[in-house]
């Protein structure tokens, strides 16, 4: 185990949250593991001072899951102010950000789950706190509902995945014509295509598109800063990168969201940024509530990825959340 990253650089800044802690009271550690044969970047952070660390040791550990095409490095603003009170771990999903990419492995959301999991039976050895960002979200939840013991809480911000209802509307729309459904079918020729899917890899890849994406998911744009483009960038140069994506885009349809909300026992709290045009929250809400109406719900004038676009905010929902359940444990 090696210590990272011991003062704040360009990807990893002080925290500005007010408080009486500051960055210098984490011990923030690299600390690579393998699964199934694959190395997996992964990060630990701890209180400093024997009396912080031991009381983490009666809080919930936390495991940060982020989202596609992202890393550890996405929890930049997050990690440090939320490790002042908890342990927290976070790990890149095998085939992103500095983990391994390898060539010759289908990769999906069954693969990300089970190495979730493994992670927390063979790393934490107690269950966790799982906090997913989209495609993460999407694999925390899948990991709560497949191991209910392994999960002390879930906090899902802006997660991936449709429900039963909305794939069954999308399909009987009444625009929906033959027309429409030879386009679609065409496009996904087209993205089955090795050519296609180089080209789109190689422009997806460019710094000016990747800046141009994240500018279009973040409402204010002040943290779309070259750490973020190069976070995302730099993984995309590796070997065996494209393999991935080519893979993810071959991946089969996902599971509806309403299979795994229904396993669920874990406290859950939902978190949104309601502008994302991607996962569209708003018209979605009252799915949300009927599957799960005792989450915890909170709504923030941000986009795609709340947690680094507004990280004062949400690191304060979160704490204000996992005390909660402190409390309601407690009593």
């Amino acid at each position: 185990m090696t210590v990272v990253r011991s003062k704040p650089s360009a990807n990893w800044p002080e925290s500005s949250v007010a408080g009486t802690a500051t960055a210098h009271d984490v011990n923030v550690t690299s600390d690579p593991w393998r699964f199934r044969g694959h190395s997996i970047h992964c990060l630990r952070a701890t209180p400093q001072g024997h009396g912080a660390a031991r009381a983490s040791q009666g809080r919930p550990a936390l495991v940060l899951i982020h989202g596609f095409g992202a890393s550890t490095d996405h929890w930049r603003h997050n990690i440090r102010h939320l490790a002042q009170q908890h342990e927290v771990h976070a790990f890149d999903l095998l085939g992103f950000g500095r983990s391994a990419k390898p060539t010759d492995l289908a990769l999906d959301t069954t693969f990300w789950r089970d190495q979730l999991l493994a992670y927390i039976k063979e790393r934490m050895r107690r269950p966790a706190v799982l906090v997913g960002n989209s495609l993460g979200g999407y694999v925390a939840l899948r990991a709560a509902a497949a191991q209910p013991d392994s999960t002390a809480g879930l906090a899902l911000l802006n997660p991936m995945g449709r429900f039963r209802e909305q794939q069954g509307r999308m399909s009987k729309q009444k625009g929906f014509s033959w027309a429409a459904s030879g386009l679609m079918a065409i496009g996904l020729v087209f993205l089955k295509n090795p050519i296609f899917q180089r080209l789109l890899f190689e422009y997806l890849r460019r710094p000016a598109t990747i800046r141009r994406l994240l500018r279009k998911v973040y409402v204010d744009h002040t943290n779309v800063d070259e750490a973020l483009v190069d976070s995302i960038r730099r993984p995309a140069l590796d070997p065996g990168a494209f393999a991935v994506f080519s893979n993810i885009l071959n991946m089969p349809p996902h599971r509806p969201v309403d299979e795994w909300f229904s396993r669920l026992r874990a406290p859950l709290l939902l978190c949104w940024g309601r502008h994302d045009p991607w996962i569209n929250p708003i018209p979605r809400l009252a799915l949300f509530r009927q599957a799960a109406p005792e989450a915890k719900e909170e709504i923030m004038d941000a986009g795609h990825c709340p947690h680094d676009e507004q990280p004062e905010h949400f690191n304060s929902i979160l704490l204000q959340w996992l005390d909660s359940l402190e409390a309601t444990a407690t009593a």
